[in-house]
């Protein structure tokens, strides 16, 4: 059955959905989602009727604004047997990992449908190495930020200790102290509000200079895994590896450091390794003892950071029960990363030392919000190809774009399902390489999206990235910062 717009229910887009509309930034969102059962179709698809097709977004259609020329979003009413595809499928089929991953390429290489709601579910039931079945949602990127979709994402689940609840996602713990009184409190308190205003004020400034530049003539050095040319039109293979999150906590911990310390550094020190490998000699076996890496090299990633606060996911399930409001929508900045490429084989912990460094400093600007406003502006004065022009200039300018998303503590299902592992990716950014991180009660996924006529051996980079996390972790035992 088609779809049918909903003439009375219609909402313009945000200007980072027109910004994700053209041509030189149409990407898409991926979560592949292990289960550790069976995929039941029936019980997804009623699952799917009674939360996810309820929200606005995955309800609506882009048509033309008659008056304006310009799209909006159009309710419209959602046949969920057109948005799930289930494949028939041999379960003996030799290699169902490699099949899963070709799979899942393939899936960058075909638009979604514009007559419908942007999204689709890919429901494949075979046996892999960490699933027993896989479900991959593909959407396109104009309908909401990673952290609000995977948010959405975690809405549709449930506890699987207690079906009736919704996960426990961890939350910022925010430190009270008691202010000592009197005049000389006060005068303590003011003047460290002034050396905070300060500080802010030149870190907010250097990094306006270096996002212009960026955007316009800076760029970093053409390296193993970054291309010079354009590749937001090629095909990604996205890949992904599990980890313990009980060791990077136990990095954490031994440090006294936050989680995103310890990932950053993490995909500093496996980046390195993966750099210093391909650097090598191709007939040079061993390449851990040597450093092939350039004296300087310039490797930046780019954080895309929520202006506002990620709706709740409590918000979020009341929002598809009752089918009431919420705010939603892309309302990001980007943060520009420099990342340290080096050899510290004497000490990896300099890796996360130096990622705190990082996060610190860029923790007191205001960055991000200028990178939003100036993203605001171009598309109220200039129009929507000027802020996309922006956009991708400086996504083309860096190396990578890296995030963490913080899951839920305990084990969850999605609509009834085990989930083994959640690994979220993007493409049709033009880089060669995202990373994303991932965290599902005990277990950490680091989900790549790679261009392979740049990274032909992804799965090595994960081996490196790996390698790093265990051999941080070692080092901490054996120093006995635990």
């Amino acid at each position: 059955m088609g779809s049918r717009v909903a003439e009375e229910e219609e909402e313009p887009l945000s200007p980072y959905a027109r910004t994700f509309q053209t041509r030189r930034l149409n990407c898409c969102i991926i979560a592949i989602i292990g289960s550790k059962t069976t995929l039941d179709v029936g019980v997804i698809k009623m699952g799917l009727e009674n939360t996810l097709i309820k929200h606005p977004r995955f309800s609506s259609l882009l048509v033309i604004d008659e008056k304006g020329g310009g799209k909006k979003w159009g309710r419209t009413k959602v046949d969920v047997d057109e948005h799930v595809i289930n494949p028939n499928l041999d379960p003996n089929i030799d290699s169902p990992d490699q099949f899963v991953e070709d799979y899942i390429t393939k899936l960058t290489e075909i638009p979604l449908n514009p007559n419908k709601p942007l999204w689709e579910l890919h429901l494949l039931n075979l046996k892999t190495s960490n699933a027993a079945g896989i479900a991959v949602l593909k959407v396109h990127h104009s309908l909401g930020d990673g952290m609000s979709l995977i948010s959405l994402l975690l809405a549709c689940t449930r506890k699987t200790s207690d079906p009736d609840s919704l996960p426990t996602i961890p939350g910022k713990r925010w430190s009270s102290s008691k202010h000592s009184g009197g005049f000389t409190g006060r005068l303590r308190r003011l003047v460290v509000a002034l050396w905070w205003l300060l500080v802010v004020a030149v870190n907010t400034l250097v990094d306006m200079v270096v996002f212009t530049a960026t955007a316009l003539f800076l760029k970093d050095d053409q390296c193993p895994i970054k291309d010079q040319e354009r590749v937001e039109f090629s095909t990604k293979r996205l890949v992904h590896r599990i980890v313990s999150f009980d060791d990077v906590k136990l990095v954490k911990n031994a440090m006294n450091m936050t989680i995103n310390d310890v990932v950053l550094g993490i995909t500093q020190a496996g980046l390195s390794r993966y750099i210093n490998r391909r650097y090598a000699n191709e007939d040079e076996k061993e390449t851990k003892s040597r450093n092939n890496l350039p004296q300087r090299i310039r490797v930046r990633a780019l954080l895309l950071v929520n202006i506002r606060p990620t709706t709740g996911i409590e918000a979020l399930a009341e929002m598809m029960e009752k089918e009431s409001k919420i705010r939603w929508g892309n309302k990001f900045g980007y943060v520009i990363i420099p990342l340290n490429i080096a050899s510290t084989q004497d000490d990896p912990l300099n890796y996360i030392r130096q990622a705190k460094a990082i996060v610190d400093r860029k923790k007191l600007s205001f960055e991000a919000l200028f990178t939003f406003l100036t993203n605001e502006l171009l598309v109220k004065f200039f129009g929507v190809q000027a802020a996309a022009v922006l956009a991708h200039n400086v996504i083309l300018n860096t190396t990578l774009c890296f995030s963490n998303v913080v899951g839920p503590r305990e084990e969850i299902s999605f609509y009834g399902h085990p989930i083994a592992y959640i690994a979220p990716s993007v493409y049709g950014l033009p880089q060669s390489l995202t990373i994303h991180w991932q965290s599902c009660a005990n277990k950490m996924t680091i989900a790549l999206a790679v261009d392979q006529d740049v990274i032909p051996n992804p799965h090595q980079l994960c081996d490196d990235i790996e390698e790093s996390l265990l051999l941080i972790k070692d080092t901490c035992v054996k120093r006995k910062l635990i």
